[in-house]
């Protein structure tokens, strides 16, 4: 049990492509210590060993899963930051002075962030335990500061990469999206900035068409040419570089991009500071997904109804779906233990 007293909920999926236990993957972002602050109490708690890859960025070694990364998360900055002073790099040609002023700013205005490895989600109540320890250590989120714009972002391996499965998470996620987002109260910080925009309507509309089941290349072209970009609530590139680097290199050349089997769930704020927030928050709505999206007969009701709300201007502007979600599509899975 968590130490907030609430409970982690359980995927309907426990096992990866492979048939081995599934892992999830935790990035954290947020201020109140300084690098080697935060690197030493994510140390401490795991009993990790730090190393320093750069100026800016923090490799703690140890744990079985894999090394955490406690960073600065400004990619100029760490680029400076692995650079020799005697060489001519960069860092000389823009001078001492105004790396210091670039990192005085990014003190002020860019979080740090934890990123741990490939985690076995039977470790995620130690993750909602280390949060508690780095509140009370003095770890600060989004609410903090009118220009904070801190974020949590959750990436569960997929159990499947076959196309019918991720496009029944896509269309899950989707009907569910109005729900998610109000149930994050994204703060105005992150929503007035693109990292999480949602999806055009018109994709929308196409992906929760009954008679849409694509192969994988038909899904990934789909996608591509209304979401060239990793702002998006659920970030698919990554798992779609991921099967097809290819076919998203094609349409884009952001060189950010990783490669990984993994959903990458975006939405979310970082409220560390905020007394009984925790991970549980963010995973327990993700759940929801994957329930509804492992469920055929709900899923394809779900999409119908959505299908016919964003149809209806009369509907879109008196009602609101996030209620109806709430009241409707996660009730009806109660039997099955998906609401609590």
């Amino acid at each position: 049990m968590p130490p907030t007293g609430e409970e982690l909920k359980q995927p309907p999926w426990q096992e990866n492509a492979e048939g081995k236990p599934r892992h999830i993957g935790i990035e954290l972002e947020m201020s109140g210590l300084d690098l080697d602050a935060l690197a030493a109490e994510v140390a401490g708690f795991f009993n990790l060993d730090v190393t320093s890859s750069g100026r800016y960025e923090r490799q703690l070694q140890g744990d079985p899963a894999g090394d955490w990364v406690v960073e600065l998360d400004y990619d100029l900055l760490k680029q400076l930051g692995r650079e020799e002073r005697g060489d001519k790099t960069l860092s000389d040609k823009i001078g001492q002075s105004a790396e210091e002023v670039l990192a005085w700013a990014a003190e002020a205005l860019v979080p740090l962030e934890i990123v741990s490895p490939p985690l076995p989600l039977e470790r995620l109540g130690e993750v909602e335990t280390l949060i508690v320890h780095l509140r009370d250590a003095g770890a600060k989120g989004t609410a903090d500061s009118a220009i904070n714009a801190f974020g949590m972002q959750l990436n569960p391996e997929l159990p499947s990469h076959e196309p019918g499965l991720i496009a029944a998470s896509l269309k899950a996620f989707l009907c569910l999206y109005d729900w998610l987002y109000e149930r994050a109260d994204v703060d105005l910080s992150r929503r007035v900035t693109s990292y999480v925009d949602p999806f055009p309507t018109d994709y929308v509309k196409k992906l929760l068409a009954a008679d849409y089941w694509p192969d994988l290349a038909t899904l990934i072209d789909d996608y591509l040419i209304d979401n060239p970009t990793r702002n998006r609530a659920l970030d698919m590139l990554p798992l779609f570089m991921f099967l097809d680097e290819n076919r998203v290199r094609a349409k884009t050349g952001d060189a950010l991009i990783k490669a990984r089997p993994t959903f990458h769930y975006r939405l979310p704020d970082c409220q560390i500071d905020k007394p009984g927030w925790g991970l549980y928050v963010a995973w327990n709505d993700w759940v929801e997904v994957e329930r509804l999206a492992a469920d055929e007969e709900r899923l394809q009701a779900c999409c119908e109804a959505y299908s016919e709300f964003l149809g209806s201007p009369v509907k879109r502007l008196f009602s609101s779906w996030a209620k109806t979600v709430e009241a409707e599509w996660l009730v009806k899975a109660a039997g099955n233990g998906s609401q609590s």
